[in-house]
């Protein structure tokens, strides 16, 4: 009995440790690079962050809602990596996030700022749309309708 008790344990940490992976930007600009048909809406976000998460329910109904079109949505913290055990992970887990969720792992923040977005002033939410021909950075809060505009606006 205990050893099905620690194996059920380790499968439920499994699968929630496995909802939050870390990112760098390349391991981003090859998932977009092979995206092909694929629009990827990536928010920036952070768990302490309150406007932030007043948003994520906005991008998890923009994701259920795309499930089947070639829209990903794709939210990445800004926490500390040594946050994520304790915080973002548990935060994902009691939001019942779906959506995929990265934590970024890029040492020099100031670097990955410009990377992302010359413009980026690193303040945040903020959401960069982008596919094989358009992309488009935001630095503000969406609600679920402004996603969807801003989607059917990308050209």
């Amino acid at each position: 009995m205990r050893i099905f008790f620690i194996i059920c344990l380790y499968l439920i940490t499994y699968s929630i440790n496995a909802q939050v992976k870390l990112l760098t930007l390349d391991d981003l600009d090859k998932r977009i690079a092979q995206g092909k048909d694929t629009t990827y809406v990536i928010n920036f976000w952070a768990t302490w962050c309150s406007p932030c998460v007043a948003e994520l329910p906005d991008f998890e109904t923009f994701h259920l809602a795309n499930l089947k079109k070639p829209v990903k949505v794709l939210l990445v913290s800004l926490d500390f990596k040594s946050k994520l055990q304790k915080e973002v992970i548990p935060f994902v887990q009691n939001n019942n996030i779906k959506a995929e969720v990265f934590l970024l792992n890029e040492p020099d923040q100031q670097q990955y700022i410009e990377r992302i977005d010359k413009k980026w002033s690193g303040a945040i939410p903020a959401t960069l749309f982008v596919n094989k021909k358009v992309r488009r950075f935001y630095e503000k809060e969406f609600t679920e309708m402004e996603l969807k505009n801003t989607l059917l606006n990308l050209k």
